[in-house]
C-alpha cells in the first residue's frame, strides 16, 4: 500500500515504566508491614511516591502545556482545476481521556492514602511509642550468696496483676573488677523458652530439700520471692527444649540462649531492667562474653541470614 493512501490512526502514547515502579513500590510497602514495617515499609512507600509522581507526570504532560506532535495530513492530490478541500486540523489542547486518566490517578491517591495510613498507623505505632521500662528491685545484694542460684519470683507491674507474674533465674558470680573496682557481678536469665515461649524450669532440687530458706522481699513491685536451687541447667517441659546453666541451648528445639536481663546496682540492692537475646554466651559467670542482641520474640534467629525474614520487633520492657 502506498504510504500516502493510508488511513490516519489515532497515536498511543508510548509504553512506561513508570507503573510498573509503582507497583513494585506498593508491593514492597506491604511486604514491609509484616517484615519491617519501619525500614523496608518505608522504602517502598518511597519508591511508589516517586514512580507515582512520574507516572502523574507522565500521564498529564499535555494538561501541562506540553507541545502536541501533530503528524502532517496524509491526503490524494486534488484533480487538476479543482481546487483542494481545506480541512481543519483539529488540535485538542486538553484531550478528556488525558484529564480522566490524571483525575483517576489523584483521585486513587487521596482515598489509598485516606485508607491506609490510618489503618497502618494504628495496627503498628502502638507497639513503638509510649512503652514505659518497668525496674524491679529484687532486694539487698547481701541476699544472694556468692555462687548461689536463686529461683525469683516478682510483679513486672502489680497494677495489671497476676498477669505480669514474672519468673527468672539469678546467680551471684561474686565481684568483678571493672576499671580498677570491685563491683558486683550476677547472670539473669529468663524462664521464657525461646522456641515458643514455655515457663523453663531449673534441672535440679530446689527449696526446703536443699535445706536453705526461701527468701521474701517487699519492693515497689510488690513480694519479692527468692527460692535457693542447684540446677545442673534448665528445661521446657513444653516440647524438650535445654539449656546449660549459662542458657546456651544443648537440645531441643530452641535457635538460641535464653533471654537475659539487664541489672543495675541502687544503693546496694540489685534492680532489674529490661530484657536483651542472646545468641551464645561463651564461658561462665562473672567472665562469661555474651553475644548480646536487642529483644527478639521466640523462635527467632538472631544471627545468621535466617534473621533478616522476622518482622521488627516493638521494645522489650
Amino acid at each position: 500500500m502506498n504510504p500516502d493512501e493510508m488511513p490516519d490512526e489515532p497515536h498511543l502514547p508510548s509504553p512506561s515504566i513508570w507503573p510498573i515502579g509503582f507497583a513494585i513500590g506498593i508491593a514492597v510497602l506491604l511486604v514491609g508491614l509484616i517484615i519491617d514495617p519501619l525500614w523496608i515499609s518505608t522504602i517502598g512507600g518511597l519508591i511508589a511516591v516517586v514512580f507515582g509522581v512520574l507516572w502523574a507526570r507522565d500521564a498529564t504532560s499535555e494538561l501541562r502545556g506540553k507541545p502536541v506532535a501533530i503528524e502532517p495530513e496524509r491526503r490524494q492530490a486534488a484533480p487538476a482545476g479543482e481546487d483542494a478541500p481545506l480541512q481543519e486540523l483539529s488540535a485538542e489542547r486538553y484531550p478528556r481521556s488525558k484529564f480522566l486518566e490524571g483525575t483517576t490517578l489523584g483521585l486513587g491517591a487521596v482515598i489509598g492514602g485516606i485508607i491506609t495510613v490510618p489503618v497502618a498507623g494504628f495496627a503498628v505505632l502502638p507497639g513503638f511509642v509510649g512503652q514505659k521500662q518497668h525496674k524491679v528491685d529484687l532486694g539487698p545484694v547481701s541476699d544472694f550468696a556468692d555462687g548461689q542460684w536463686y529461683i525469683a519470683t516478682f510483679m513486672l507491674d502489680p497494677s495489671e496483676g497476676e498477669v505480669s507474674r514474672r519468673t527468672t533465674f539469678i546467680r551471684n558470680n561474686g565481684p568483678l573488677t571493672v576499671k580498677g573496682k570491685q563491683v558486683p557481678s550476677f547472670t539473669i536469665i529468663s524462664n521464657h523458652c525461646v522456641h515458643l515461649g514455655c515457663p523453663v524450669q531449673a534441672n535440679g532440687p530446689s527449696g526446703a530439700i536443699l535445706g536453705l530458706k526461701t527468701l521474701t522481699e517487699t519492693g515497689k513491685n510488690g513480694k519479692v520471692t527468692l527460692t535457693p536451687t542447684v540446677p545442673a541447667g534448665f528445661g521446657c517441659p513444653c516440647h524438650g527444649g535445654q539449656y546449660d546453666t549459662e542458657g546456651n541451648r544443648t537440645a531441643g528445639p530452641p535457635v538460641r540462649a535464653l533471654d537475659r536481663y539487664e541489672y543495675e546496682i541502687d544503693n546496694g540492692r540489685i534492680v532489674l531492667l529490661s530484657t536483651y537475646s542472646v545468641a551464645h554466651v561463651d564461658g561462665t559467670g562473672a567472665q562469661a562474653k555474651i553475644q548480646k542482641y536487642k529483644p527478639v520474640g521466640p523462635g527467632e534467629h538472631i544471627d545468621g541470614i535466617e534473621q533478616i525474614f522476622y518482622p521488627l520487633n516493638p521494645p522489650h520492657h
